[in-house]
């Protein structure tokens, strides 16, 4: 999905933190990013994945452990397309994987996020809303890009849609065959429609798989958004690729930069 805009490079950037001076364009990820739903993604991925292991037990009791929506969904679902987090969370509990598994379960989990997101809604973080905000006074063009089909329905139900000039979506990403994350693809589509090359560009993440395309793009600035605030949750983003890491991106506003 693409928006009519306007770029306009020469405005002040004083309303910016310094190491977004030189950027040319931003690409965001939504959930965990743009919007709370990474904790609706979690809850449904939760209640999808535990039915199964309680429907089919892994042999080794270990492995027999419930879904933990902090490490388990960073680790293994965050930042991937359905069908990608599905198969990687089995793998990792010892079940064969197979095509018609990985379906049924992210069929499940689908069900269950469309249910809560249409009960509940989403709203958008207020420290990104005053980035984006941020960037687009600047004139520094914003992309939003996602693995989930629901991204333009989240940001429409969080009232930003508006704020960003074009979206790649999961639906975009499937009709053109976009690999997924860690692979870069999602986020060159992106930058390729802003018309700015990924070297001038920057990536905002809050997953591992999302931070480690960033530098597999190649691109010029790789921001991590460590919501989770665990022990050593910002060091991950750090070792997968993240240039910096913040907790809330109202941080990389003026007076506000790492």
């Amino acid at each position: 999905m693409r928006f009519a805009f306007r770029r306009t490079r020469d405005r002040p950037r004083d309303t910016l933190a310094p190491v977004l001076h030189d950027v040319r364009a931003v690409v965001f990820d939504t959930d965990g990013v743009i919007t709370d739903s990474a904790k609706v993604h979690a809850a449904a991925w939760k209640v999808a994945f535990d039915g199964f292991l309680r429907a089919h037990p892994p042999e080794d009791p270990d492995r027999r452990r419930p879904f933990d929506e902090q490490d388990d969904y960073l680790r293994h679902v965050d930042g991937k397309s359905r069908l990608d987090g599905a198969e990687a969370f089995l793998t990792a509990r010892g079940i064969e994987a197979s095509a018609e598994t990985v379906r049924a379960v992210a069929a499940d989990k689908e069900r269950l996020f469309t249910e809560r997101l249409r009960e509940h809604g989403v709203e958008a973080y207020p420290g990104t809303v005053r980035l984006v905000r941020a960037l687009r006074a600047a004139g520094v063009p914003r992309a939003a890009a996602s693995a989930s089909r629901h991204a333009g329905e989240l940001l429409s139900r969080a009232g930003v849609l508006d704020l960003f000039d074009v979206l790649v979506d999961g639906g975009e990403a499937a009709r053109l065959g976009l690999a997924g994350k860690p692979d870069p693809d999602l986020f060159l589509e992106a930058v390729r429609r802003l018309g700015v090359p990924a070297g001038r560009a920057a990536v905002v993440e809050d997953a591992l798989a999302g931070v480690e395309a960033g530098r597999r793009g190649g691109f010029a600035l790789v921001v991590g958004v460590d919501r989770a605030a665990g022990a050593d949750s910002g060091a991950r983003l750090l070792r997968h690729g993240a240039d910096i890491v913040v907790r809330d991106l109202g941080e990389l506003c003026a007076g506000g930069a790492p």
